[in-house]
């Protein structure tokens, strides 16, 4: 099976290189929309989605039961007491130091609007999640990619990061730890180095899947550096996606400042109930990270066994090299299944999936290899290494065929028969 890899990309790319309807701008995510759900005619009872990322043990009951008590007449406390109190006792920071968000996107945005200057850049650590760039977009801030490349292993060059990005003289810098979608996880010892080199430019060191991570490093030391903003995610780690709460920890001078700007009763009564619950429950991490690891083992050997390459990650999904992505995950679709198509990230050759249960992956597995087996079966659906032209897949007709819809046209009906998913 031959390897395809984007050539590699400039190291730092800045957005005067992307056009006004940037990708990222369109604020896609995973999960289907209402919208989408009633273009195939699903529910959302009837979709398997491993193209989140969350716990694949659900909601602790304990979050649930206390929802089910919960007045809703109530105002949700605007300080968040009581859960800063729970957190600060769970990572041994003071509570003034903690600010509870509107998941941890708000407080993404919240750290663009308190720290961006007009006149200085910011730089993303990429591939990644594009609510960064989206938060920076919004305050009209140049933004300079330092960009991991595939032929690397998706590795940032941490070396080329302590060279060049000082000269730069950013007034913001995002990393993603692990790494969304790539799973990448630096060590305690590069993201300290980055801090320290950078300083006293601030550094969000955004902790989502960190939860996840086997090898699991303290972060909370950092905080001795002024110029750090650490993110976590309730929402990923006790699976509150709906209820939307996250936190950050920072110097108390930059949690005031946090603070100042958010709205009030930004996070909600029902968002501070379940994950005030989820936190007392002892257990739970350790039980999810077990299955969590179990899962993606035998998922990554299966995936592999099929054809495709798989990365290595530190957190609860895989990044795939799956070639024309978006047709592939209309493909799962129409079985019920649901991935997340990297084209977002500036990758469509791959796909993210997320890891559910043992009995869930399995349902993947077979989906993927009957759309495999469809493949081997049908020469439309297999695709030469000549159309992989500079590392970018470009769709081509089947012989003798008319042009296709694009593979993510709602107007093409029988996918499986135009399907041009990479020779596996």
């Amino acid at each position: 099976m031959q390897k395809v890899y984007f050539p590699r990309r400039t190291v730092l790319k800045s957005t005067a290189d992307w056009h006004s309807g940037s990708i990222a701008s369109q604020r896609i995510h995973g999960g289907l929309t209402e919208q989408e759900l009633r273009i195939h005619g699903l529910s959302c009872y009837e979709v398997l989605d491993f193209s989140v990322n969350i716990n694949p043990l659900g909601p602790p009951l304990s979050a649930m039961e206390a929802l089910a008590s919960l007045d809703p007449a109530r105002y949700p406390d605007p300080h968040n007491l009581r859960l800063r109190e729970a957190i600060s006792v769970l990572n041994q920071v003071p509570a003034e130091q903690i600010v509870i968000g509107n998941g941890s996107t708000e407080l993404i945005h919240l750290s663009a609007d308190l720290l961006l200057s007009d006149n200085r850049p910011v730089v993303i650590m990429a591939p990644t999640f594009g609510e960064y760039e989206c938060a920076v977009r919004k305050r009209g801030a140049e933004v300079h990619f330092f960009e991991a490349s595939c032929a690397d292993q998706f590795r940032w060059d941490m070396e080329g990061a302590l060279q060049g990005i000082p000269p730069l003289q950013p007034s913001l810098i995002f990393l993603c730890n692990p790494n969304n979608p790539t799973g990448v996880y630096l060590s305690r010892q590069d993201v300290e180095r980055l801090i320290s080199a950078v300083a006293p430019v601030m550094v969000v060191l955004d902790e989502s899947y960190a939860c996840f991570a086997e090898s699991r490093w303290v972060a909370t030391d950092l905080l001795v550096h002024s110029n750090v903003i650490i993110l976590r995610s309730l929402t990923k780690e006790y699976a509150l996606a709906g209820l939307r709460v996250g936190y950050a920890m920072a110097s108390e001078q930059t949690c005031r400042g946090l603070h100042s700007l958010q709205p009030s009763w930004s996070v909600n009564a029902a968002a501070q109930a379940a994950a005030l619950a989820a936190l007392d429950e002892d257990d739970y991490t350790d039980k999810s990270r077990r299955c969590i690891q179990e899962a993606k083992y035998y998922l990554r050997q299966e995936l592999e066994r099929i054809g495709f390459s798989v990365y290595d990650s530190a957190a609860n999904f895989l990044l795939v090299e799956a070639g024309d992505a978006p047709l592939l995950r209309i493909l799962l679709l129409q079985q019920g299944i649901c991935v997340r198509d990297c084209s977002s990230f500036g990758l469509p050759q791959y796909i993210r999936v997320g890891i559910r249960t043992m009995k869930e992956c399995a349902h993947l597995v077979e989906a993927l290899e009957e759309i495999s087996r469809a493949s081997f079966a049908d020469p439309c659906m297999r695709i030469p290494p000549s159309s992989w032209e500079a590392g970018i897949f470009r769709r081509s007709s089947p012989p003798n065929a008319e042009n296709l819809p694009a593979a993510d046209s709602p107007a093409s009906v029988d996918r499986a028969r135009t399907a041009r998913v990479r020779h596996l």
